[in-house]
């Protein structure tokens, strides 16, 4: 993988899953921002593959 499909792979993961998130717009209400955000670190799958994503992206980055 190279520094450009990483990002863009991140960008299509976001603008599908998080732009318009049901859960996250209700965990903004109920928990405020930073419990929303907590929970797509910790729960949500989405998250996860965006965690690894970002690994992805520092390692080629180091190369």
């Amino acid at each position: 993988m190279n520094k450009v499909s990483v990002m863009k792979e991140i960008d299509e993961v976001t603008d599908i899953y998080c732009t318009e998130c049901l859960v996250i717009r209700d965990l903004r209400k109920t928990r405020g921002k930073s419990g929303a955000h907590r929970f797509c670190i910790e729960q949500c799958t989405v998250g996860e593959q965006l965690q690894f994503l970002g690994e992805e992206l520092l390692k080629v980055l180091d190369e």
